[in-house]
């Protein structure tokens, strides 16, 4: 009877002393808890908050941190052309290479899904994720490098070009003052005395090495004593110039050189009338002239400077150079993660397209990439803000006279403070402006993540 009345009752509430158990060991669980997160608490405390608040007060005085200035620095930070430059070209970061990251990285997560070899594939545009920014920017800052014979990209700039044009053999070859050829304001020369039909001249020039000419090349002695029929003018084209020492100046001695491959013309009232290219003994004729009189030239092709390639490090493409740069090293975090999820994707909506005979395209661009548009986006917004940081390419990369060029937002803060500007108010604000253009990016994806979550 007792037991019956008790379970009509209802439950009975429970005794003081359980109540003081379960609070006990509510409290328990909660210290515990607290003393595994305090070394991580202490920690950002130490690295993150403490430093960002001491550069928010840091950046309201002045050079030497004794004087208030409240917000002059943010003032002056706005009025420096070198700062201004570094928002500009944090701007370009910001659009161009996450916006080319994750293009790369769609394409390449799509393709790889259709070759053999898939991981191989993978690993190896993931792997200079496991270089360092520094060592990127060494080998980045010798393939850049405008010496043919050191930077790769300009040997190969300068192996495409000459392959279709094709490069002077004689760029340091001058005349001697008063020999007879006088050089015009478009760097060719031309003979002093006019010549006509029947005539033969000698063009004799110097600053060409022995080392430096051609191997088939002549001796120009017998040209220069070929005569001339009526209707041709003849001429050689020589180095003047005798090992040894001896010779005389303006004529063809016995063991000097011919230059051959040098083009000549026949010029009259202005105009080239006829051409010719110089043979192995540096001789060279023009036939069928009119009579009268010509001058004969050396167009300035004969002399031009060599093709040294691309100044890649140059005030117009050191941003371009480094984005470069950027993108080697990243392509591969892109595709990997954009290819996680490209492998999600439900197959049976792929599948569907291609039997209603949507081709590979049509089901890119209306399937594939709007249901990755979540994945795109995160990995779009965490380039955003990795890109805001970058300091050690630009840093490394861009030479010295240059470096204003290329400064971003990062690489001024530290200059400002430590690179000879000696100034950490002003490297303070810069450092709080940067962190300003951070958070809203960090916000976004920190709510992408519990959106995917929930």
């Amino acid at each position: 009877m007792t037991a019956t009345l008790l379970k009509e009752a209802g439950p009975q509430p429970a005794a003081p002393a359980d109540h003081e158990r379960k609070r006990r060991a509510r409290r328990r669980a909660r210290v515990i808890a607290l003393a595994f997160v305090f070394p991580a608490l202490l920690l950002l405390g130490a690295l993150v908050v403490y430093p960002v608040l001491f550069s928010v007060g840091r950046s309201f005085f002045d050079a030497s941190g004794d004087r208030f200035v409240g917000g002059d620095n943010y003032t002056e930070m706005f009025r420096d052309p070198a700062t201004l430059t570094a928002v500009r070209n944090t701007a370009i970061w910001v659009v161009v290479a996450p916006t080319l990251l994750t293009g790369l990285g769609l394409v390449l997560a799509v393709l790889v899904e259709k070759i053999r070899w898939a991981t191989a594939f993978k690993l190896l545009l993931f792997m200079p994720m496991a270089v360092s920014f520094l060592a990127a920017g060494i080998i980045f800052r010798l393939a850049y490098d405008e010496d043919p014979e050191k930077g790769v990209l300009n040997a190969a700039a300068v192996s495409v070009h000459d392959a279709f044009k094709d490069a002077s053999s004689y760029p340091n070859a001058r005349a001697r003052d008063g020999q007879g050829l006088t050089k015009a304001a478009d760097g060719s020369y031309g003979t002093t005395a006019a010549a006509s039909p029947g005539d033969t001249v000698g063009l004799g020039l110097v600053g060409v090495r022995a080392e430096d000419l051609p191997g088939d090349a002549r001796p120009a002695y017998p040209a220069s004593g070929r005569k001339a029929s009526a209707d041709e003018l003849r001429g050689v084209v020589y180095l003047d110039f005798t090992r040894g020492g001896g010779g005389e100046q303006g004529k063809v001695d016995r063991t000097e050189s011919g230059l051959p491959g040098m083009k000549a013309e026949a010029v009259r009232d202005g105009k080239a009338v006829a051409s010719a290219t110089t043979a192995a003994d540096g001789s060279f004729r023009f036939q069928g002239l009119d009579p009268g009189s010509y001058t004969v030239r050396l167009p300035a092709s004969n002399f031009a400077a060599p093709y040294e390639g691309i100044s890649w490090l140059g005030p117009v493409l050191v941003t371009p150079a480094i984005i470069g740069a950027y993108l080697w090293i990243w392509t591969g975090f892109a595709m990997v993660l954009i290819g996680a999820g490209l492998a999600a994707l439900p197959r049976d909506a792929l599948e569907a397209a291609r039997m209603d005979g949507a081709n590979e395209w049509q089901i890119f661009r209306r399937i594939t990439v709007p249901l990755l548009a979540p994945v795109l986006t995160v990995v779009f917004v965490t380039l955003v803000i990795n890109v805001m940081k970058v300091f050690d390419l630009v840093y490394i990369i861009a030479p010295g006279p240059v470096q204003e060029d290329a400064t971003v937002l990062a690489t001024q803060m530290w200059l400002v403070s430590f690179g000879g500007g000696n100034n950490q108010g002003l490297g303070s604000a810069l450092g709080v402006l940067l962190l300003l253009l951070v958070i809203p990016a960090m916000v976004f994806n920190v709510r992408r993540f519990r959106g995917s979550q929930r």
